[in-house]
């Protein structure tokens, strides 16, 4: 927790303006975050630029760099580079609390704003949904080849049409196993 305090934006000092602050992001950063699986290791600079105002605060978060992560179909472990850019509004009121995802209400007398969930939450966000090593990202999946073409839903009209053409189709193609014959017997 003394880690994540580094990432605390003391706004009471600053005056209205524009300012810019850099953070490191590193394995350390990462490790600070409980039930993370998805990154574990990662070399990232994150540069806050904030500009306060008379009522409120905006930080405008830029975050670049690599981050480590396992390959969902190999296993292998690859670099994934990551450009990130998100807005957030702080504004002045009566109590803390969320109000939009990307607006905040905080207090006058707030004396500083810790970014690190924040710069954490953006990182995961902008994950690639499936994680290809980029030595297999040209290669097709067997399922998807398979698949193409193929109905996804059928609807119960012309089913039993359909069931009588597949059966007729198996019995020319192939001999069936007489323990799946008993099983059809069943069905009937």
């Amino acid at each position: 927790m003394k880690f994540l305090r580094s990432f605390d934006i003391e706004v009471i000092k600053f005056k209205e303006g524009s300012h810019e602050i850099d953070f490191q992001i590193d394995d350390q950063f990462f490790s600070q975050f409980e039930d993370n699986d998805l990154v574990q290791k990662g070399d990232m600079t994150a540069r806050v630029l904030m500009h306060k105002g008379a009522n409120l605060i905006e930080m405008e978060f830029l975050i670049a760099g690599k981050v480590r992560l396992t390959c969902d179909r190999s296993l292998e472990e690859f670099d994934q580079d990551l450009d990130i850019q998100e807005e957030i509004i702080f504004k002045y009121g009566s109590e803390e609390k969320e109000i939009d995802e990307n607006i905040y209400m905080i207090t006058r007398d707030t004396p500083s704003i810790n970014v690190a969930q924040l710069i954490y939450e953006f990182i995961l966000l902008a994950l690639p949904a499936k994680k290809i090593h980029p030595d297999h990202r040209n290669e097709l999946d067997d399922e998807e080849v398979e698949a193409e073409g193929l109905y996804v839903y059928i609807d119960g009209e012309g089913e039993a049409d359909w069931e009588d053409s597949e059966e007729g189709e198996e019995e020319e193609d192939q001999p069936v196993d007489p323990r799946w014959e008993m099983l059809k017997n069943l069905k009937k």
